[in-house]
């Protein structure tokens, strides 16, 4: 079952006199996330990946095209989708006076909680965000890190069935991204939370994603698993080989190199699947009377994908 089902979505921004100034942000996006998925949104600055988000959230209205969300329409049927999910920014703001605690009591509010049940829920945000030492410090005040902590404890006030996070560990610290991915995955564990999330970060998405989609300039170029996006666009994996004597002719064109870059007793033989290639390499070598004095293999990342695609 899809949790998220959107299709061919655009969205222009309009500005300057007469609306005379366009920027397409969308151009026909089109995104499937199943139920009980972390899935990553990834993307260059400007690619869309916040107005989609916002789509989504039923915080903007698309031109044109459709999206479901739990089964209902982002347009026709907002009002429902608005209870059963929420939305935390890694740019999140709240007014400056207020404490944590103030914070999600007011969100709470809106969310319909109060009484009895309004205070349990936010002890418990607070308890569980690591909030307590900060409950009464005014919000300019607190750190980008104990910021983050705070917008994800108010996405969290109505229990979401999907949620939204852009950006969630922007410009934190390596030990505080660290226990907010933990959360993020723990809400996918224990609750079974369907999760979008966009990050700049290759590392956040290959940990955390169950699938990736990748956007530029309004459009989805690819979606997949990490190793299904990998060999999408032919980016293999790197047999790194050091050979005595040097590579005999033949070696590049053996079934699965895409590529191979010789470099005196050094040979990188980039192929397609290295648990298959990588025997059939070292028995056609030994043949051929080579001997492998080093062999090292190296797997590529999603930055590479990453760089592949923004081109």
């Amino acid at each position: 079952m899809l949790a998220v089902d959107a299709r061919e979505l655009t969205k222009t921004f309009r500005s300057g006199w007469f609306g005379r100034l366009r920027k397409e942000a969308l151009r026909g996006a089109s995104l499937q996330v199943p139920s009980g998925a972390i899935f990553g949104l990834l993307g260059p600055n400007g690619a869309g990946k916040t107005t989609l988000l916002s789509i989504l959230a039923t915080l903007l209205l698309p031109d044109s095209g459709s999206a479901t969300i739990l089964g209902h329409d982002v347009v026709r049927e907002a009002g429902a989708i608005r209870r059963r999910l929420n939305m935390a920014s890694g740019n999140a703001s709240f007014v400056w006076s207020l404490r944590p605690r103030e914070v999600l009591s007011f969100y709470g509010g809106l969310y319909g909680l109060s009484g009895r049940r309004l205070r349990s829920k936010v002890d418990r945000l607070i308890e569980q965000c690591e909030l307590g030492p900060y409950a009464k410090t005014e919000y300019n005040a607190l750190s980008t890190g104990i910021k983050q902590r705070l917008a994800m404890a108010k996405a969290l006030l109505n229990d979401p069935e999907v949620l939204f996070l852009d950006e969630p560990t922007l410009g934190l610290d390596p030990d505080i991204s660290i226990r907010l991915r933990a959360q993020i995955a723990s809400l996918r564990r224990e609750r079974g939370t369907t999760i979008i999330l966009t990050t700049h970060y290759m590392r956040e998405a290959e940990e955390l994603c169950d699938e990736i989609a990748f956007i530029k300039a309004g459009r989805i170029l690819a979606q997949g698993t990490a190793d299904e996006l990998k060999r999408q666009i032919r980016i293999g994996d790197v047999i790194a080989l050091r050979l005595d004597p040097a590579a005999p002719r033949g070696l590049e064109d053996l079934p699965g190199i895409l590529q191979l870059q010789a470099r005196g007793e050094h040979v990188d033989c980039t192929v397609d699947a290295v648990d298959k290639r990588l025997p059939e390499i070292l028995r056609w070598l030994h043949e051929q009377g080579v001997l492998v004095r080093d062999c090292q293999v190296h797997e590529p990342d999603l930055e590479e994908v990453f760089v592949e695609l923004a081109r």
